[in-house]
Order: structure tokens, then C-alpha cells, then sequence
């Protein structure tokens, strides 16, 4: 990997370690600085709450609100951001979010999700086929998989995808340069969810958008707002977060040849190696901004009633007073007798509502590269290969690998 400096990397106080491993600091903060302030794309500090039981205690506490619209709160970016919207789900408190949960609740079951795996399967092995021996792990199969999963679950048209990918790479830009970008990328984003619901109203049919408009709790059902957010949502990170974790993944299991191999004589192996990709690479990012709105006694702490805090997961992830060897990739550490649940789908009341359809997506994903390319591996030299540095999610840009 190359070397970055603060003026283009935007954690300046979290480098990455070789092999997009965590940074050097996030070890250091788990041994010795539990809720050290960090410095966030914007500039802004907050404490950073890295360890497994503090990230816990702070994602289910009643008292860590997402409610971050108040004028003079710490960002995450600038300009137009994830915590302006009010609809949107993942920034809503109790009762709101409550209802909201509720009505959802039933559209992402592992029933339904389940319906959808033959149909992910066959793409994986489509995208294999089209892409022959040698391809990039990253735009011939990752950012394909999820993309037309998610589409046709929604009955998106699939040419709308380079389009709506565009504009999720700009909302999730953290570049100040880019501020204006973000917010007209996020208003036409929407524009669109609105287009599609409208579309689906008149032809109504069995997409998962259907499913949506209908869902309901009792008579009540989601605002239109709360409707058009929820479809934005789902293509935002129905394609890039789990895209993003099968780069990863893919990447992680090259650099461990013997643990490919192993994976590919051993199916049985496929759901426990999923559930340490999504620990070691998992969430991507370094979570989301939490305000304190009453005192919180966190087992490294005290935080103070209007605190805002960034509890993070990639940290909790590799505790080590929540995992044996954090820093050791196992993909036989979650069979047998499971350790602590990692947390990149989160914890608590805003633990991933997609959390299911992610676990499918990315379970077919490695089952057909296992399956149809046992002897995979990287053309290149892994530890040159260039990742991301103007978002908030990080990965390889690009991913030679070889079949063959």
C-alpha cells in the first residue's frame, strides 16, 4: 500500500497500516488512550471510543441520541452530510425510530432475503463467466454483484447504475472541495428514489419497493419522506458498503493464500469466514457520530451529558479483551464455539436493517469465487496496489487477480 500523508489521507490522526491492515494508532488508542479525541474530515474533534464494551454501552444506552441537526455540533464532513436528514432512519431516536423499526421490521427477515439467494448465486457465477481468467476483483465482480442484486430487488433499471454509483461516490466524498458536489448529489439521488416510488405506484408489482409502500404496523405506514429515504438508503448501501467488504474481503483472503485454499476445500468453512471478513474488514469506516444527552459511565469513563462521541467498530472489532489475537485474520474463528458478535452491522437499536441481505450477498460472492476459481490470486504485488483516500469508506481502487 502506499504511503499517505495527512494532507490527502482524511483521518489525519488514523493512517492506515500496511495492507489497508487497522491503523497503527487504533492499536495504540485500544492499549493506552480508550476515548482520545479524533480529528474527523471536517477538522472537527471528538473522543473516539475504540473498546469492544465502551462501543457497546454507548450504540445501546438510550442516552447516545442520533439527533446531530443542532447548529454547532461537532461533523463528520462538511456541507450537506448523512446526519441532516431527519428521515432518515439511522438518524431517528425513540418512539420515531421505534415505529419506524416496526413497520420495517418484516420486509427484512431471513425468510424473505432467503428468496433472493438463488438469484444472487447465478449472478456471481454470470460475472465470473463474463469475466474470464484474469479480471479486477473490484469492477468486473464486486461493485457488479451487489449493484444488480439491489437493482433488481428494487426494480431499478440497470442502466441507471453508473449513474446513482456516481452519486453515492460523491456523497460519501470527505473532500471540503467537494461540499457542494455532495449536497446536489444528494438532492438528485433523492429526486430519483422519488422517480422510482412514483413509477412503482403506478405499475405496482412484487419488487422489494412494493414491499416498501405497503409495509405497515397496525394501519400505520412510512411517511413519504421516510419512504423515499429507505429506497435511497437501500441503493446507497446496497451497493457500495457490500461491494466495499467483498474488495476487502477478496483482498484479505489473497494476502492469506493457504486461508483461500483452505476455504476452497472446506465449503462448510464459507459462513464463519464471512462472519471474520465482516470483523476484520467490516464496517469499512470509522462509524457514526453519537450525541450524549445524558451522563454515560462507560467501563474506560465517564462522558458528559452533551458530549458528541465516535464509538467505532473497526476498534471494538479488534479489542483484545473482546477477541483472542485481533490483529490475526482466522477464517475458522467464528467455528465451533463462537467468540463475542463482532460489530459491523453495529449493536442495538440501530443494528443494520440489512444486515441479512448483506450476510447472503456476501456469502454467495465468496462461494462462487471459491467454488468456480479454487487457485485464485493476485497479479500484482498486493502491498503496491492504490486505495481510496476521498471517502468515508476505504478500499482498493483496483484488484488484479487471476483464475487460472
Amino acid at each position: 500500500m502506499t504511503a499517505r500523508s495527512s494532507t490527502t489521507w482524511p483521518w489525519p490522526d488514523l493512517p492506515p497500516g500496511p495492507f489497508g491492515t487497522p491503523s497503527p494508532d487504533l492499536v495504540r488508542r485500544l492499549a493506552q488512550a480508550p476515548m482520545e479525541p479524533t480529528t474527523m474530515p471536517s477538522g472537527d474533534c471528538v473522543p473516539m471510543i475504540v473498546r469492544y464494551e465502551d462501543v457497546r454501552t454507548v450504540l445501546t444506552s438510550p442516552a447516545g441520541s442520533r439527533n446531530l441537526r443542532a447548529p454547532g455540533l461537532p461533523r463528520m464532513v462538511s456541507g450537506t452530510a448523512l446526519e441532516d436528514d431527519p428521515a432518515a432512519l439511522i438518524n431517528q431516536d425513540p418512539p420515531e425510530h421505534t415505529r419506524y423499526r416496526r413497520i420495517m421490521q418484516g420486509t427484512f427477515t431471513p425468510r424473505h432475503i432467503e428468496r433472493w439467494r438463488p438469484r444472487a448465486a447465478a449472478i456471481a457465477n454470470e460475472l465470473i463467466d463474463s469475466a474470464g481468467l484474469e479480471f479486477d476483483m473490484v469492477a468486473d465482480f464486486a461493485l457488479s454483484l451487489p449493484a444488480r442484486v439491489i437493482c433488481e430487488m428494487l426494480g431499478v433499471p440497470m442502466d441507471r447504475f453508473e449513474q446513482f454509483r456516481g452519486w453515492t461516490e460523491t456523497f460519501l466524498s470527505t473532500s471540503e472541495a467537494s461540499a457542494e458536489a455532495r449536497g446536489e448529489g444528494f438532492a438528485a439521488f433523492m429526486a430519483y428514489a422519488g422517480e422510482l416510488i412514483a413509477a412503482h405506484r403506478v405499475r405496482p408489482g412484487d419488487d422489494l419497493i412494493d414491499l416498501l409502500i405497503e409495509a405497515r404496523d397496525e394501519g400505520d405506514r412510512l411517511s413519504e419522506a421516510e419512504l423515499t429515504h429507505m429506497v435511497f438508503t437501500l441503493i446507497m448501501a446496497g451497493h457500495e458498503t457490500t461491494a466495499s467488504i467483498i474488495i476487502r474481503g477478496a483482498f484479505r483472503l489473497l494476502c492469506h493464500p493457504e486461508q483461500y485454499a483452505q476455504l476452497a476445500a472446506r465449503p462448510e468453512l464459507l459462513e464463519p469466514a464471512v462472519e471474520e471478513i465482516l470483523r476484520y474488514e467490516g464496517p469499512g469506516g470509522n462509524g457514526l457520530l453519537r450525541l450524549v444527552t445524558e451522563d454515560i459511565e462507560l467501563p474506560s469513563g465517564a462522558i458528559s451529558k452533551g458530549t458528541v462521541v465516535l464509538p467505532n467498530p473497526t476498534g471494538a472489532n479488534h479489542d483484545p479483551s473482546a477477541f483472542d489475537d485481533p490483529l490475526q485474520f482466522d477464517i475458522q474463528r467464528f467455528a465451533g464455539t463462537a467468540p463475542n458478535p463482532h460489530l459491523a452491522f453495529g449493536h442495538g437499536p440501530h443494528y443494520c436493517l440489512g444486515a441479512n441481505l448483506a450476510r447472503m450477498e456476501l456469502q454467495e460472492a465468496f462461494r462462487a469465487l471459491v467454488t468456480r476459481l479454487p487457485t485464485l490470486r493476485a497479479q500484482e504485488d498486493l502491498s503496491t496496489l492504490r486505495w481510496t483516500n476521498d471517502g468515508l469508506i476505504y478500499r482498493p481502487l483496483r484488484l488484479p487477480v487471476k483464475g487460472g
